[in-house]
């Protein structure tokens, strides 16, 4: 299998951004997914130099994907979504489905992201058919859900079009709104938010009253409040699972992606930890549970 990074959800100042892609350009990564998929007001890099990084590592042997925003609400984002599309040497991640009919205007070929609402191999169909490459599930979607689904697009002829991708470790962005929770935790409006979310490198925990850590608020988006983590899981993804995506929480999330690779056909077990840790979707068990 293949591991990749996924785009960074979080808005981090820039020189942290760039110190995690030097340190990225050097690990054992095969995918490097680049650009800002949550917040248009997160503006600490321009797509100018997202392309630049991308370039820096592709030259170090990483294949670079350029992510699109997963909600679009302006023209102007838009236009930006446009100039990742006509970048001239990466391929794209649509994590929205207009990403998806400019991409393949363009004839540009795409990844479909966790983003958007794919559930069946009739979709995949017309995705491919559109130009899609590789296909990373919705989060909260199980393994058997997913054996299913390829079955299905065995029977259709179109299995070997594409890759599979699954989200295996991070908080899982499981919403989007119109709404910033990061700036109404603070008592900020939306449209004079201070980007306070920078305060927030890995978003705002939410418990409930029973003080169990439910949600992740990172902006306009809803995460899970623990931490999703397949490297247990490894094995029931043979002759399934292309690509196994990791999200970047800090660099350790770097030294993450060795362990995943040591535990592909390793029989031992890493613990998870209890109330921070989870994998009950993969399993089609609650989404907090773990297995």
């Amino acid at each position: 299998m293949k591991y990749s990074l996924g785009p960074l959800l979080y808005f981090w100042p820039q020189h942290d951004v760039e110190t995690f892609y030097q340190q990225a350009k050097h690990s054992n990564v095969d995918i490097i997914y680049l650009g800002e998929t949550v917040c248009s007001k997160r503006r600490a890099l321009k797509p100018a130099q997202w392309i630049d990084i991308a370039k820096e590592l592709a030259t170090n042997g990483k294949q670079v994907v350029l992510s699109t925003m997963a909600l679009l609400e302006a023209p102007s984002e838009v236009n930006i979504m446009k100039k990742y599309i006509d970048n001239g040497d990466f391929i794209v991640e649509a994590n929205d489905v207009s990403a998806i009919q400019l991409a393949s205007q363009s004839k540009v070929p795409f990844v479909v992201g966790p983003a958007v609402n794919c559930y069946n191999a009739q979709t995949l169909k017309l995705f491919v058919k559109q130009g899609m490459t590789r296909w990373c599930m919705p989060v909260e979607l199980s393994r058997d859900w997913l054996a299913n689904t390829l079955t299905e697009c065995e029977a259709l002829g179109i299995r070997q079009q594409f890759e599979t991708e699954v989200f295996s470790y991070g908080y899982l962005p499981l919403a989007y709104s119109a709404r910033c929770f990061t700036a109404r935790a603070e008592n900020k409006a939306k449209d004079d938010c201070e980007t306070c979310c920078i305060k927030y490198p890995q978003g705002i925990t939410v418990n409930s009253q029973e003080d169990q850590k439910i949600f992740t608020l990172n902006g306009i988006q809803t995460q899970s409040g623990y931490c999703y983590n397949l490297i247990n899981d490894l094995k029931g993804m043979k002759d399934m699972v292309d690509v196994v995506r990791l999200s970047p929480m800090g660099l350790d999330t770097l030294t993450l992606i060795d362990d995943f690779r040591a535990n592909e056909q390793s029989t031992i077990r890493h613990p998870l930890a209890d109330g921070h840790q989870c994998n009950g979707y993969w399993h089609n068990l609650a989404g907090l549970d773990i297995r």
